[in-house]
């Protein structure tokens, strides 16, 4: 399958991260806390001051690892979005065999609605075809209706739904 924005985005490009790369991804995975937590604050784990450092920290521990994507959006040397995925095995927690999981994908506020997205997706899903995997999963919150969108589009369908209940008083 051809990335389908390429012609539209000549300029950007889809790459592995690079550990200076990750002062960027952290500040983009800490937009990714704000997105979900404004989704639903009793859900979702509140952003701090060090969340961008944390959340760079962890992706480190990941790159150059054979069965892990941590991917970056370039755009003429900025990075504009990332996309994390990996090869995991049986979960039985989840039900799940082996399979494909697309953890993250963020395209910053104002570089979305080109296509970045769609290219980050089509990049995780290259990575975790060409290890193998029979099937990908992935997650998003239930209010992340563009997102929701571009996963039908691109072919995922509805198999788990997770329901929260507050125990308090």
């Amino acid at each position: 399958m051809t990335p389908p924005e390429s012609a539209t985005n000549p300029a950007v490009i889809v790459r592995p991260a690079t550990a200076a790369d990750l002062p960027r991804i952290g500040r983009l995975g800490a937009l990714l806390v704000e997105a979900f937590y404004s989704i639903d604050a009793q859900r979702f784990l509140a952003g701090r001051a060090r969340t961008p450092l944390d959340y760079a920290s962890f992706l480190e521990t990941q790159l150059g690892r054979p069965d892990v994507a941590v991917l970056v959006a370039d755009e003429n040397g900025d990075v504009i979005g990332y996309a994390y995925a990996a090869i995991e095995g049986y979960d039985y927690m989840q039900l799940r065999g082996p399979a494909g999981v697309i953890h993250d994908i963020l395209v910053e506020p104002e570089s979305r609605r080109r296509g970045v997205g769609r290219l980050l997706l089509e990049a995780a899903l290259s990575f975790l075809r060409s290890r193998s995997a029979p099937r990908v999963v992935l997650t998003t919150a239930e209010g992340n209706e563009v997102a929701k969108q571009m996963f039908a589009r691109a072919g995922f369908r509805r198999t788990m739904i997770e329901l929260t209940r507050e125990l308090k008083d």
